[in-house]
C-alpha cells in the first residue's frame, strides 16, 4: 500500500511552514488517492504533536480524511487515513 510520509523535525519551530507542509501532503494524498499519511512530529516536549493534532482537528481539514491514529508503540508518530 502506498503511503506518504511527513517528517517535521526540520521545521519544528516554523509555525506557518508546519501548516503549509500538512496542507500540502493532505492535498497530495487526495490528488494521488493515497490512503495513508505518516506524520512524524517527533517525541520532544509534545508541543509539535499537539499543534499537528490541532491542525488536523480543524473542520475544513477534518472533513478531508477518514480517521486519525496515534501510534501506540511510537509516541512521535501519527497516521492519517483516507477513504476513497
Amino acid at each position: 500500500m502506498a503511503k506518504l510520509k511527513l517528517d517535521l523535525h526540520d521545521i519544528f519551530n516554523k509555525g506557518s511552514a508546519i501548516d503549509e507542509a500538512l496542507r500540502d501532503i493532505i492535498e497530495e494524498a487526495l490528488e494521488k488517492r493515497i490512503k495513508l499519511i505518516e506524520i512524524i512530529p517527533g517525541k520532544g516536549s509534545g508541543a509539535l504533536k499537539k499543534r499537528v493534532l490541532r491542525f488536523l482537528e480543524q473542520k475544513d481539514i477534518k472533513k478531508l480524511y477518514h480517521r486519525l491514529d496515534k501510534d501506540s508503540k511510537n509516541f512521535g508518530r501519527l497516521f492519517v487515513h483516507f477513504k476513497f
